[in-house]
């Protein structure tokens, strides 16, 4: 059984006119439909307003379908008596870090989360040592949180997610704000924390960040219109095109080179050059 799985989601966000009369409402996601295996790592891309983001705060149940279903781990999302399981069990990390930040201090910070599992107080000293070690953030334990730069609070709230031990994380566009090394850094412990066999899916728009999952689920006006490994979804730039999205550079070059489809890295185009 999959792990995740999104069975004909819908969900719809009520709209009022002046006089408080209800409108036709606004239907954010139409009819989604996608499974996500244990330990693998998925990206979803799409263009401003595809859904994508709607999408990943109904894999934890903060926002709830209209009709259809989300189950993690054969628990459903609607079901309230599994909601706080669920959430134990999936992480997120979102856009920006100032809006996941609760305390002054970074070590408070990234415990916040375990202590309101109810986590023995040693071992969430445990915890948090080893979440800000796992991001390279531990020499900044008793620093205060709002005086680090956007990518070290980013990496701050990756640890806050690591800490509560989840067996999924969903990254909601974690690098938008970053900068490039600032991204580097993130992805890297993406990667890392995929090898380690942590579930991961991760919203972005970023198509060089998407080339780094096992598949890519494409996302327009609603909808799942593709649902590919990197490897078949780059190699038909006209799809990719016709999706809104951009070719990462490394594509780019390669086609504009006329070279083999199947080469997806600067590695591999420097050696095939």
């Amino acid at each position: 059984m999959a792990y995740i799985n999104v069975e004909d989601l819908v969900l719809d966000f009520s709209k009022y006119d002046d006089d408080g009369k209800p409108m036709e409402p606004n239907r954010a996601l139409d009819g989604v439909s996608f499974s996500v295996e244990k330990g693998s790592f998925v990206a979803v891309v799409g263009m401003n307003g595809s859904g994508k983001s709607t999408l990943a705060k109904c894999l934890n149940g903060l926002l709830l379908p209209t009709s259809g279903s989300v189950e993690i781990n054969g628990m459903k999302t609607s079901d309230e008596s599994h909601i706080w399981d669920i959430r134990s069990n999936i992480g997120m990390v979102f856009q920006n870090p100032d809006n996941q930040l609760v305390s002054s201090i970074v070590e408070d910070d990234v415990a916040f989360g375990p202590e309101n599992l109810g986590v023995d107080p040693e071992e969430i000293r445990k915890r948090v040592d080893e979440a800000l070690k796992r991001v390279d953030m531990y020499d900044c334990k008793d620093k205060a949180a709002h005086m680090l730069s956007g990518g070290q609070k980013q990496r701050i709230a990756i640890a806050g997610a690591v800490a509560m031990r989840p067996s999924c994380i969903v990254f909601d566009e974690p690098t938008a704000m970053l900068d490039p090394a600032g991204r580097a850094k993130v992805m890297g412990i993406i990667k890392d924390l995929n090898k380690e066999g942590i579930t991961v899916v991760l919203i972005t728009h970023f198509m060089e960040e998407a080339m780094e999952a096992d598949r890519i689920i494409v996302m327009q006006n609603g909808r799942i219109i593709g649902d590919r490994t990197p490897a078949e979804l780059f190699a038909d730039t006209e799809f990719v095109h016709e999706a809104g999205l951009e070719l990462p550079t490394v594509i780019e070059l390669r086609d504009m080179l006329g070279m083999d489809k199947k080469i997806m890295s600067v590695e591999e185009l420097a050696e095939n050059i």
